[in-house]
C-alpha cells in the first residue's frame, strides 16, 4: 500500500486564520490531539516570528510524543548574509526540532518585486539556507512558496529553485499553491512534471480560495505526490488551508493509501472537533465525514432506504470516520424514522411497536405546539425516553429569577438570574451574571448543579437562536428558542418553545444540561464495558 505522509500546520498556517489565537497552552493540547490521530509532522510555528512560539517549543521539549514529530518553520536566509550570521534561522536552530520547514520564492515576479533581490540572489539564498541547515544534521522539507503562479509565468525559473533546494540537500520538496487559485488539471500537470525529475518525494500545499485545496491536494497524490500538508479542520489564512480532515478519509477510504496509523481513523471527527474546540473555532458541521450533517438524513424516502440498505445514501459507512449516522425529525420524515430512533432504546421496535406510535403521536403533539426538532436532536432524545419510560429528571426546580439593568453600568454583566434547585431532597440557590437574561441563568443554574454534578464544568453554552413563530399574536408570540451547547468531546442541540422568551430559554437549557448528564453516564457505561 502506497504510503502518503501528512504535515499538519493548525499551529503555524491555522493560527493565521482570522480571529484564531493560540496560547501555549492550547497548542500544547492540539499538539496531543494531532499526535494521537496520528500525523506524521506538526508544523508548530516559527520561533523567529514570535515569542510566544519559542516559548511553545521550550514547553514541548517535554512532550511526550507517540508518533508525530514536532517541526518548525522559517524563511531562507536574509538577502547578502550568510546563513549562520542570520537571526532566524538561529531562532529556527533552538527551538531544537530534528525536522525544520524552509520556504522559499519561486515566482520571479515575488523575488524581483518583493524580495528585491536578483533572481541568482534567490537561488543562493535557498541553496545557502538548506545547505546551512542539513549540515547542523537537520532534515529539511522545502515549501516552495508560489511554485503553481511562479511556474505559469516563468516555469525554468521555478524549476531551477526547487532544483537548488534538492541540490542542498531537502528531504522533500513541496509545491505550494500559495494563492490558492489553480486548477486541479493545472495541479496534476505540474506535479507529474517535478516527481518525474526528482528522487526525493514531492508534496503539496494548497490553500483554499477557490475552493479546490483538498481537489488539489488529491489530484497531486494522484499524479505522484507523497506528502500532504494543511490543516485538520481547514481553517487558515484568507479562505483557510487544505481540509485534512477530509484530505484524510479520501486517501484512506477512497484511494486506499496509508497515512494514519492503524485504527486511528475511527478518532478523525472526534480529533477535528476538539481541535476547532481548543482553537475556539465554529466547528463546520458540513464538513464532509467529520461534521454533523455529513450522515444526517431528512425526507423519509432516503431514511427508509437507509434503513434497508446504508449503502443506498451514505457512500460510506459513518462508523470508519468515528462518526454516527442522524436521522432528522420532521415533517417529511415518516415513522421510518421514528423507528429507527426508538429502536436505540428498544432494538426489536417495528414501525407498528406501541412506542414507535406514541412517539409519533407525541411528535406531533409537540409541532403543532411550534416544537421543531430538526434541528434540537438532544431534546428528541430526551422526548423519547420519557415516552419509554426510561427518563428520571436529575433535579426539581424550586424557582428562578432574572433582572435586567437598562442602561448596564457594566456592558459584560447587563443581567442577574437566580436559581433555586433540589437533587435528592438537598437543595441549593445560586446567582450568577451575564451579558444577558440567558446567559446569567445558564450560569447560575450550571453552578447550582456543579455541587453534584462537577462533569457540568466543562460545558458551555455556544449559540442562541429565536424565532417568533407566529407573529400575528405580536409581543404575546410564541417564539421557538434553540441552544446549542458542546463540551471537549460533543455539541448538541435543544429546544425550548413558549410565549415567553425566558421560559422557552429555560425548558432548552434544562434539556441541555440533562441530555449532557445523560451522555455522560452513558459514557461510562461504556467505558466500563
Amino acid at each position: 500500500m502506497r504510503r502518503v505522509t501528512l504535515l499538519d500546520s493548525t499551529l503555524r498556517d491555522g493560527a493565521q486564520g482570522e480571529g484564531v489565537s493560540f496560547s501555549v497552552s492550547d497548542k500544547v493540547n492540539i499538539a496531543l490531539a494531532l499526535d494521537e490521530l496520528g500525523v506524521d509532522f506538526i508544523e508548530a510555528g516559527n520561533p523567529g516570528s514570535n515569542p510566544k512560539d519559542l516559548e511553545f517549543f521550550r514547553e514541548a521539549e517535554k512532550l511526550e510524543l507517540r508518533h508525530a514529530k514536532l517541526v518548525a518553520f522559517g524563511s531562507t536566509r536574509k538577502k547578502n548574509m550568510a546563513a549562520a550570521d542570520d537571526p532566524g534561522l538561529a531562532s529556527l536552530v533552538s527551538a531544537g526540532t530534528d525536522t525544520v520547514v524552509i520556504f522559499g520564492k519561486s515566482w520571479d515576479f515575488h523575488v524581483e518585486r518583493i524580495l528585491g533581490v536578483s533572481l541568482e540572489e534567490n537561488l543562493a539564498m535557498i541553496s545557502d539556507t538548506v545547505s546551512y541547515l542539513t549540515g547542523l544534521g537537520k532534515r529539511v522539507i522545502y515549501d516552495a512558496e508560489h511554485f503553481f503562479d511562479g511556474y505559469a509565468a516563468h516555469p525554468d525559473y521555478a524549476m531551477t529553485t526547487i532544483r537548488a533546494a534538492a541540490g542542498a540537500g531537502a528531504e522533500c520538496l513541496v509545491l505550494c499553491d500559495t494563492n490558492g487559485g489553480s486548477l486541479p488539471s493545472r495541479i496534476n500537470e505540474c506535479t507529474a512534471m517535478v516527481t518525474s525529475e526528482f528522487s526525493v518525494p514531492v508534496g503539496i500545499h494548497a490553500h483554499n480560495d477557490s475552493g479546490l485545496a483538498v481537489a488539489n491536494s488529491l489530484t497531486a497524490v494522484e499524479a505522484g505526490a507523497a506528502h500532504v500538508q494543511g490543516t485538520l479542520a481547514g481553517f487558515g489564512e484568507r479562505c483557510g488551508n487544505a481540509n485534512l480532515s477530509t484530505i484524510i478519509a479520501d486517501l484512506k477510504l477512497k484511494m486506499e493509501m496509508d497515512c494514519l496509523m492503524p485504527e486511528s481513523l475511527q478518532r478523525l471527527s472526534g480529533i477535528t472537533r476538539a481541535v476547532a474546540e481548543i482553537a475556539n473555532v465554529t466547528f463546520d458541521e458540513g464538513m464532509p465525514f467529520v461534521g454533523l450533517h455529513a450522515f444526517a438524513h431528512k425526507a423519509g424516502m432516503h431514511v427508509d432506504a437507509i434503513t434497508k440498505d446504508p449503502v443506498s445514501f451514505e457512500h460510506v459507512p459513518p462508523s470508519q470516520v468515528g462518526n454516527a449516522r442522524r436521522f432528522l425529525a420532521s415533517e417529511v420524515g415518516g415513522r421510518a424514522l421514528v423507528m429507527d430512533r426508538v429502536q436505540r432504546l428498544e432494538p426489536g421496535a417495528t414501525k407498528d411497536s406501541p412506542l414507535v406510535i406514541t412517539v409519533v403521536q407525541k411528535l406531533k403533539e409537540m409541532e403543532a405546539q411550534g416544537y421543531q426538532y430538526e434541528g434540537a436532536e438532544a431534546s428528541l432524545e430526551l422526548l423519547m425516553k420519557k415516552a419509554a419510560g426510561k427518563y428520571r429528571p436529575f433535579f426539581e426546580l424550586g424557582h428562578y429569577r432574572t433582572i435586567g439593568e437598562q442602561p448596564s453600568t457594566d456592558h459584560a454583566h447587563c443581567a442577574t438570574a437566580m436559581v433555586k434547585i433540589t437533587v435528592d431532597g438537598v437543595s441549593e440557590l445560586s446567582a450568577a451574571e451575564g451579558n444577558g437574561p440567558v446567559h446569567a441563568l445558564d450560569r447560575a443554574l450550571r453552578r447550582a448543579l456543579e455541587r453534584f454534578y462537577p462533569g457540568l464544568a466543562d460545558m458551555r453554552l455556544k449559540d442562541f437562536k429565536v424565532r417568533v413563530i407566529d407573529s400575528g399574536g405580536n409581543t404575546g408570540a410564541r417564539v421557538r428558542v434553540l441552544i446549542e451547547s458542546a463540551d471537549q468531546n460533543m455539541a448538541w442541540t435543544t429546544i425550548g418553545v413558549s410565549t415567553d422568551v425566558i421560559e422557552a430559554s429555560w425548558i432548552a437549557l434544562v434539556d441541555s444540561i440533562e441530555y449532557k448528564l445523560i451522555s455522560d453516564i452513558e459514557h461510562r457505561y461504556k467505558a466500563y464495558l
